[in-house]
């Protein structure tokens, strides 16, 4: 896990230095306050009947300046600390984000929506503790207990080797029991953290049919199962957590007894004061307090493990639609033509069988047939967001295999019967088909989509926050927003799947009647079940048994 993450700790180890100091600074002033105060309040005790021979001040101020600096260290500490590991996984996550961009839609159905969303956030997230409470404190640990050991060694020599093996248990040996432990539990934790999550946005997404079909009692109870193993699992990892701090506990009581005894030879034989011996003890104690965060780290690695594990299948996965290495050049128009496609999502069912079909520039081409024909698959195959088994798909004679998807995207634009309208504003969905447009020309491409008047009227007019799904929207906003996105692309052939559907017959038919226009001279490939206008298409297909049959010019309507 540390290994899979050194690169990006190693690019940023200029945010990860300034922690790495200030938490060595918080371990020194802790470890030397409690030493420090242990020294004062014994030493003024003991020559309490001669005060003239103690300076107080130096001693008070001391314990003044390593209070003001532990805390002040401490806070630079956790905001240096935190906004570092935050960085990182600003890192990973736009890492993760970008393999999934390059995954092929087939790739991408293999997980739920829900297990990709936990694995890009909670499975993430709970990698934060491999730096600020694994590696972090182990670092300042080792240094801590040396410095201590060393200057143990140097007054108090018969407790040094007693504490330093005391301190390897608790900096190595119970944290490396701890991670065994709860590696299973801390597995189980991740996966029923995901599995929450997935309940949830799944719940969310289709409450209306849970509601509908009464299955909220069955979904409530799914949740209740769910919520009641992570419940199990964060406990046995608490349980684990105790047994390991416990056994630190005894370790620094022991620690505290070997410097005392072996002190208290010291003492006797002059060899150490009293007050320098009190202080030792005490900065022991102190030094066996650093060790809660690593023992707290150690509980929480079987999840960060389970987590890594998990994020890693995902850049593990690699792209099954690629570039060639030497792409051939699209040119700006071009003829589409389908010869002899044949795909199936699954060998033992057959989905298109013989494709046939050619699209001129300019063309309007309209593919109909029953749910699950295969025609949204056509338009996949169309913008090679899937490979067909055998025959192929050819822009002005170039296979669209030995061309790169970029280019074949600036010629081919795609409007799938999902198509979403995003969390932001009018700009900022119109700006996914082209991130340099001006303003001048959203409201162009607005214009040409008929919906120039309603996004005026709007207080923020391209400004105006759309709320999620683009609920403030009617479906037919929405669909000729998103349509108007599409057109940004300036792509030589539009691609349509379904535009008219959740719209009411007189939207339907508005838009098929403004589609003309609004394609000025573009060619169209339209996937829909609705009837169009007499004239609209200059060739109408049905998709029949996986092969396209031409309907006759009086069925084209």
């Amino acid at each position: 896990m540390v290994a899979w993450m050194w690169p990006m700790l190693r690019r940023r180890w200029r945010a990860l230095l300034p922690a790495c100091v200030l938490a060595l600074v918080t371990a020194a002033a802790a470890v030397g306050l409690l030493g420090v105060a242990g020294w004062f309040l014994t030493a003024t005790a003991l020559v309490s009947g001669a005060l003239a021979t103690f300076n107080l001040f130096v001693s008070s101020a001391m314990v003044r300046g390593l209070a003001f600096t532990r805390i002040l260290s401490r806070y630079g500490e956790r905001v240096t600390g935190h906004a570092a590991t935050l960085q990182l996984l600003a890192d990973l996550r736009t890492r993760v984000f970008g393999r999934l961009l390059r995954l092929d839609a087939g790739q991408l159905a293999r997980w739920r929506d829900g297990d990709l969303v936990a694995r890009l956030t909670g499975d993430i997230d709970a990698l934060d503790s491999v730096f600020l409470l694994s590696l972090l404190p182990l670092l300042v640990g080792a240094l801590a207990g040396a410095v201590v050991v060393a200057t143990l060694a140097a007054y108090v020599p018969l407790a040094a080797p007693v504490v330093g093996a005391l301190w390897l248990i608790v900096l190595l040996l119970a944290p490396a029991w701890l991670a065994r432990r709860v590696r299973r539990s801390g597995s189980a934790r991740q996966e029923q953290a995901a599995a929450l999550r997935q309940q949830v946005l799944q719940a969310v997404d289709g409450h209306a049919d849970l509601l509908a079909l009464d299955a909220a009692d069955g979904a409530e109870a799914a949740f209740a199962g769910s919520s009641d193993q992570l419940r199990g699992a964060a406990l046995d990892e608490s349980r684990v957590l105790a047994s390991g701090q416990a056994l630190a506990l005894a370790c620094g009581g022991l620690a505290m007894l070997a410097v005392a005894a072996a002190g208290a030879i010291a003492l006797h034989d002059e060899r150490v004061g009293g007050a320098l011996l009190v202080g030792c003890v005490l900065a022991v104690a102190a030094l066996f307090e650093v060790a809660a965060p690593v023992l707290r780290g150690a509980a929480r690695l079987g999840a960060a493990a389970a987590a890594s594990r998990r994020v890693r299948e995902l850049e593990r996965t690699e792209p099954e639609i690629v570039d060639p290495p030497q792409p051939a050049r699209l040119c700006p128009l071009g003829t589409l033509e389908f010869r002899q496609l044949r795909f199936r999502h699954h060998p033992a069912l057959p989905l298109l069988e013989g494709v046939d079909l050619r699209i001129a520039p300019g063309e309007r081409v309209v593919v109909t047939g029953v749910s699950g024909s295969g025609k949204s698959t056509l338009l996949t195959l169309a913008l090679r967001l899937r490979d067909p088994q055998a025959g192929g798909i050819f822009w002005e004679g170039v296979d669209l295999r030995d061309a790169a998807l970029a280019d074949l995207h600036r010629r081919v634009a795609l409007l799938p019967q999902d198509a979403p309208v995003f969390l932001g504003s009018v700009r900022d969905n119109l700006r996914i088909g082209d991130p340099a447009a001006d303003d001048a020309r959203l409201w162009d491409v607005l214009r040409e989509a008929g919906l120039e008047a309603e996004i005026r009227a709007l207080p923020g007019g391209l400004d105006q926050w759309l709320g999620e799904g683009g609920r403030t929207l009617s479906a037919g906003q929405a669909r000729r927003l998103c349509l108007a996105r599409v057109l940004l692309t300036d792509a030589a052939l539009i691609a349509l799947d379904e535009p008219t559907e959740g719209l009411d017959e007189a939207a339907e038919q508005a838009l098929f009647r403004d589609l003309p226009r609004i394609l000025r001279g573009r060619g169209l490939l339209l996937v829909t079940h609705a009837q169009t206008p007499s004239g609209f298409a200059d060739a109408t297909w049905e998709l029949v048994e996986g092969v396209l049959r031409r309907k006759p010019a009086s069925d084209t309507s």
